[in-house]
């Protein structure tokens, strides 16, 4: 809230939303954020769904393998994507073996940034989702069953709202995850509009305007905030219910 003199200013917040370029930048980061989670959610929902009640070979083959992606270092993550997805890369080249000339254009646009994302977003999504939905007694589910419900009622009105609470926990840790990236967006997304991780590290090492970059994290944390309300509001919601009991 300072001025290079000292005096208080309201001109570094002003500055993120009067400038163009950094207004879409601000877009360009929450449609970002919540394309993947909300992607995340839904996929890796639909991978847990699949682990905890599937007994084929896959599934137990999925069961071991889902987390791998968790432990393989980033940087060398990212750089896989890139020479799969560029256009020059592996899915070019196995076009070319039916005479085709595919080019993704997937790199250096946000498609790419929300395909590398969801490499990392959706193994730990599943990881919390597989854990919610083991906890789901299968008593519930025969019941529900006896009762004539169908595989689409038992998710209804069993199994959604028994884990209803873990998919906003994944949604928010996601969600926060995405607002600050930097590695992905650096390396993957375009030079303009840019992911607020990456305007706020230019406005420290490129312009070392440190007034600017404290005003941008304080945006970056009220964005933040949104995704923890929504989480907190959750758990007061059932608190309440708790107590009616």
């Amino acid at each position: 809230f300072q001025d290079s003199e000292g005096n208080f200013t309201l001109t570094n917040y002003q500055y993120f939303f009067a400038s163009t370029q950094t207004f879409q930048s601000l877009i360009f980061t929450l449609t970002v954020a919540l394309s993947v989670t909300i992607l995340s959610v839904f996929l890796s929902f639909l991978l847990a769904l699949y682990l905890r009640f599937s007994h084929s070979r896959i599934s137990r083959l999925l069961g071991k393998l889902y987390l791998l992606p968790r432990f393989i270092p980033g940087i060398a993550a990212v750089y896989a994507v890139i020479n799969i997805i560029k256009d020059s890369g592996t899915l070019n080249r196995i076009s070319r073996l039916f005479g085709y000339d595919y080019k993704p254009g997937l790199l250096y646009d946000i498609k790419g940034i929300i395909i590398s994302n969801l490499w990392f977003s959706i193994p730990f999504a599943a990881m919390l989702l597989s854990s919610s939905l083991s906890a789901v007694n299968n008593s519930y589910l025969d019941s529900a069953r006896d009762a004539g419900a169908g595989w689409a009622g038992v998710l209804k009105s069993i199994i959604l709202p028994l884990v209803y609470k873990d998919m906003i926990v994944c949604a928010t840790f996601v969600f926060m995850g995405q607002i600050g990236a930097f590695t992905i967006p650096y390396l993957t997304g375009p030079n303009n509009p840019k992911m607020l991780g990456i305007l706020l590290y230019q406005q420290v090492a490129t312009y070392l305007d440190y007034q600017r970059a404290a005003a941008l994290s304080v945006l970056m944390f009220i964005l933040c905030l949104g995704g923890a309300a929504v989480y907190i509001k959750a758990n007061l919601r059932d608190s309440a219910w708790e107590m009616k009991r």
